[in-house]
């Protein structure tokens, strides 16, 4: 049951990207931090003295929103600047500049909001403690590792992305041949 829970919140976070940023290719780019969360939750759940249960798979499940927002900010910035007129390289370490206060800012207030959680500190809180392990893990590695992985798969998703437009037919709003 929670892996077609984990499955499935994949499936509609991967639609509504493609959605929003009307790219087939870039939402791979932002959902590529998704695994680096998974690497902070199990070190967040051995640290924590937690079990993975249902609890941390219902972190698991939170947290892949809160992951995948920092990727959004940092990549819509970023394609912002491109949209004016910047080379991807330029736009992605101004985005990534721009962003980091802000992306700092909402992980900090996130992990702190879950730490009295994590901490057991109210009777009847310890079952729910493994959640708050498994959030402010996968926090933790997800926004430092997401900062640096994601504009580098977005560079790669970039240049795969020309390569294939070079082989696809030209729409007649591309001033190609009809």
């Amino acid at each position: 049951a929670v892996g077609s829970a984990l499955l499935l919140a994949v499936i509609f976070i991967y639609l509504v990207l493609a959605s929003q940023f009307g790219s087939f290719l870039q939402p791979i780019a932002i959902m590529g931090s998704l695994p680096l969360a998974l690497i902070g939750v199990m070190v967040g759940l051995l640290v924590g003295g937690s079990t993975l249960n249902m609890f941390s798979a219902i972190g698991f499940i939170m947290l892949m929103g809160l992951v995948v927002k920092n990727a959004i900010l940092l990549v819509d910035n970023a394609n912002q600047h491109v949209r004016e007129g910047w080379n991807l390289y330029e736009a992605l370490v101004e985005a990534g500049a721009t962003r980091f206060r802000p992306i700092i800012m909402t992980t900090l207030a996130m992990i702190f909001g879950m730490t009295p959680l994590a901490l057991n500190l109210h009777e009847g809180s310890g079952q729910n403690a493994p959640m708050a392990h498994a959030v402010i893990g996968g926090l933790i590695s997800s926004t430092v590792l997401t900062l640096v992985v994601v504009p580098v798969l977005l560079t790669y998703i970039d240049a795969f992305g020309r390569l294939v437009r070079r082989f696809m037919p030209k729409s007649p709003e591309d001033g190609g041949e009809s």
